[in-house]
């Protein structure tokens, strides 16, 4: 912990370093934002099983700071899409989308989620990739991705979350040019 707090600390007095914190609201807020991501499940196929294995004790997604699955998007600052996306089930992760509070990310687990997977030529009932719903952040390819792939997305996530500004506006309202209805 004290390691963590001190790659925020610009206080380079040595007698005062330890004892007085001078660091930006931005990399504050990053910080604490970024030690503390509260995915939310969705799992929709064969991908739900490695999200599930990566929050299970051998890999443990807690000690990277994203620990509590959340079921609810309300408590949720990123959603992990895991598995084949219908064209039934669309409207409903836009939706579970638009409830989530900003900021929000989004990770796409899995080659069904990506672009269609296997699907993709034939399957006239699966999206053709989840980006064509919802912005995107961070793409785990794989059939299924192993759970080592779904913690390096996490890690992106939070690079990610370590460069935003916290007035920024960018994000809020952005969208994704093909809405499917």
């Amino acid at each position: 912990m004290a390691e963590s707090i001190q790659e925020i600390n610009l206080n380079n007095d040595s007698p005062t370093r330890d004892n007085i914190l001078i660091t930006s609201v931005d990399q504050l807020v990053n910080w604490t934002r970024r030690s503390s991501v509260w995915p939310m499940t969705f799992g929709l196929a064969c991908c739900a099983i490695e999200m599930m294995a990566t929050g299970a004790s051998h890999y443990d997604i807690d000690r990277f700071g994203s620990g509590p699955f959340r079921a609810t998007p309300r408590q949720a600052d990123l959603m992990i899409v895991a598995g084949t996306v219908s064209h039934k089930m669309a409207p409903r992760v836009k939706r579970l989308f638009d409830q989530m509070p900003e900021p929000k990310y989004v990770m796409a687990m899995g080659a069904c989620t990506v672009c269609g997977g296997p699907y993709i030529k034939h399957g006239y009932h699966v999206l053709k990739g989840v980006d064509r719903l919802i912005p995107v952040d961070v793409y785990v390819p794989g059939c299924p991705p192993r759970p080592e792939a779904l913690l390096e997305g996490l890690f992106r996530i939070q690079d990610k979350m370590k460069r935003e500004r916290v007035l920024d506006r960018e994000r809020i309202g952005l969208r994704p040019k093909l809405l499917v209805e």
